[in-house]
């Protein structure tokens, strides 16, 4: 028979690799019921860990490894080919880790830290509510990019936008084109990464107009729903929702392009029209937003030279030389046709 693989076990138990890897290693911080369940599966399953594999990967090597916590968000497409291109150039190997949306990713990188032996990682998206005491337990570098951690783990290198401030910036512009009623598509209300940031944002700039923040205008995406967060589905299901809830809005603010898109086909499939009706915008300035029609109204992060500042500040840090550890880049409203004045 087939010899099964770790990522099959981890498939049966429906949990990820690194949790099987933690309980095959007797790891202390695993849950004791999700640990006999796994144990319990590779028991009946005979599998049997390649000891041969996992001593190659502890030998010496020159890794950096980039855990990704949204891999199905377009927008970090862009930034993982500048990742690969560059840490290649520099002729270090490049690890792409997947982390699930309910995995601790600091566990990750510490397990694939031990496996592989890694120089540096650097975590994309996610990893905004971790403390200083659990982020000391990585011993190689590593960067944050694209969450302003803020003083949540100061001293710590990371490169992003100001989320807030972005986000406020264009809830500022749909507020002084005459919007009042500004539904907000977000996250999962226990989500305290980008998604809580830009709905600081979004709350600060109802507060400068005078406009009270109403609860019932923010749609939080599911947490037993079947698809991600950042995603045209999740803007549709949402907006759908915010319709049949019979809410007064006049503009939608979803928290990610892919959302806004979303959005405007549950609007276009409710007989809606855009901007007529209602308008849409968006947050990410993805080249989906520029081409889909009506174009989307967003706030345009410089994704290119976010991720080339990443890696150049992730190489400083190895190399131990002085760097600035807060890199923080201005975004850009980007006006559409997706969006009008009352």
């Amino acid at each position: 028979m087939e010899q099964i693989t770790i990522k099959e076990v981890a498939k049966l138990c429906g949990v990820g690799v690194s949790t099987v890897s933690r309980a095959i290693n007797n790891h202390p911080d695993i849950n004791e019921e999700t640990k006999k369940k796994i144990m319990d599966t590779i028991r009946k399953y005979n599998y049997v860990p390649n000891n041969s594999a996992r001593n190659l990967k502890r030998s010496d090597s020159k890794t950096i490894a980039v855990l990704i916590k949204g891999i199905s968000n377009p927008f970090f497409a862009e930034m993982i080919q500048v990742f690969e291109r560059e840490i290649n150039q520099k002729k270090y190997s490049f690890v792409l880790q997947h982390v699930e949306e309910f995995e601790d990713e600091v566990d990750v990188a510490i397990q694939l830290e031990k496996e592989k032996r890694l120089k540096g990682i650097v975590f994309l998206g996610g990893l905004s509510s971790h403390t200083e005491e659990k982020l000391k337990q990585l011993t190689v570098p590593f960067v944050i990019s694209t969450v302003d951690v803020g003083e949540l783990a100061e001293g710590y290198a990371f490169v992003a936008v100001d989320n807030e401030k972005e986000s406020r910036k264009l809830v500022n512009y749909l507020c002084d084109n005459g919007h009042r009623r500004i539904a907000m598509l977000a996250a999962s209300k226990d989500d305290a990464s980008i998604s809580l940031l830009r709905l600081n944002g979004y709350r600060q700039a109802l507060k400068e107009h005078g406009i009270p923040y109403d609860e019932e205008l923010v749609r939080w995406t599911h947490d037993d729903a079947c698809y991600s967060t950042y995603t045209m589905e999740n803007g549709y299901v949402l907006a759908k929702e915010l319709l049949e809830s019979g809410k007064d809005f006049t503009c939608i603010y979803a928290v990610s392009d892919s959302m806004a898109v979303g959005a405007c086909k549950a609007l276009f499939d409710a007989g809606k029209r855009i901007p007529e009706d209602y308008s849409v915008a968006g947050y990410d300035g993805l080249p989906l937003a520029a081409f889909y029609e009506p174009s989307i109204t967003t706030i345009r992060q410089p994704r290119t030279e976010m991720a080339e500042a990443t890696i150049r500040l992730l190489f400083d840090l190895i190399k131990k030389r002085p760097v600035e550890k807060r890199q923080i880049f201005e975004a850009e409203l980007v006006e559409g046709r997706s969006t009008r004045r009352l």
